[in-house]
């Protein structure tokens, strides 16, 4: 592992930001950006700050992810999602610094019947998922030295304001222990536990090995069962009932089947999904406990 990446983070306020400017990389100096910081969508600015504080790599955890809002509001998620992604991949081709861009599960359809790997066709099915994959295009099209890192599912107990469907599985665990909580058993994915993701993504920057790379937690599951292992973790006896996607209409349509798997070389592996949820409750006991504590 390179011991000296001086690393430009974009989207330092978000979950997967937190999760790096949080980890225990030795010899890594993060140049932490949030949106208030940096306008990826001002080309000029990103060139600017780029010249200013002289990273040697580039990660970019910004991005657009209101997926139902993005319906109602295609431009905004474009302007973000593909021109902020080609602007990064512009500058960064412009001092040929190596680029981190994280991308989703979200730009397969979905239909299919066994994991996405890193050479199925994208089709996607959202304004969401057609913006991260126009972005996607955009930081091949623009620089050759690029790792393009498709997750899924990601959550993180940082920020504390953070919003993921587990924290809000557990307030409505907390909240409705008598009726139970109704989930979503027909969708299945690869949750990610974003501590593993920065730990994939630092292996990989000491690869050289650029291309496109799907980095999520090992094998897949439901809502459902994600939720009902979870509450396991997090001693929650509240009833978990199993229901089918329409009975929670969205705007935006999601991917039934969006498990991810590899075929790439190097093969990089996060820990089981299980494993994930394991250090997440832990670590969300523990911060829980802390509040408490502080309070």
């Amino acid at each position: 592992m390179n011991s000296g990446w001086r690393v430009l983070l974009t989207g330092a306020g978000g979950q997967l930001g937190q999760a790096f400017l949080g980890a225990d990389l030795k010899g890594w100096t993060f140049l932490a950006c949030r949106q208030q910081d940096l306008d990826i969508t001002d080309l000029g600015q990103v060139r600017e700050r780029i010249a200013a504080l002289e990273p040697n790599v580039i990660i970019n955890c910004a991005a657009y992810t209101a997926v139902d809002a993005a319906e109602a509001d295609p431009l905004t998620a474009y302007r973000v999602n593909a021109t902020g992604s080609r602007n990064l991949a512009l500058a960064a081709a412009e001092q040929n610094l190596p680029l981190v861009h994280i991308s989703t599960d979200y730009v397969f359809d979905g239909r299919g019947e066994r994991p996405y790997h890193e050479f199925d066709r994208p089709s996607p099915q959202s304004v969401y998922g057609q913006s991260k994959w126009a972005g996607e295009q955009a930081v091949v099209a623009q620089h050759s030295r690029h790792y393009l890192v498709r997750t899924a599912w990601l959550y993180h107990h940082q920020p504390p304001t953070a919003k993921n469907f587990l924290r809000t599985m557990l307030a409505l665990g907390q909240s409705r222990h008598q009726e139970g909580v109704r989930v979503v058993s027909d969708q299945y994915g690869s949750p990610t536990y974003a501590p593993h993701l920065v730990e994939a993504i630092a292996r990989l920057l000491s690869t050289d090995a650029y291309g496109t790379y799907h980095l999520a937690g090992l094998g897949g599951t439901s809502w459902y069962d994600l939720t009902r292992r979870f509450y396991q973790e997090m001693s929650v006896t509240t009833l978990v009932h199993p229901v089918a996607t329409a009975a929670f209409p969205r705007p935006a349509p999601r991917p039934r089947y969006s498990v991810l798997t590899t075929l790439q070389s190097p093969e990089i592996l996060l820990p089981p999904w299980e494993d994930g949820v394991a250090a997440f409750a832990r670590a969300l006991t523990s911060s829980l406990s802390i509040s408490k504590e502080g309070s």
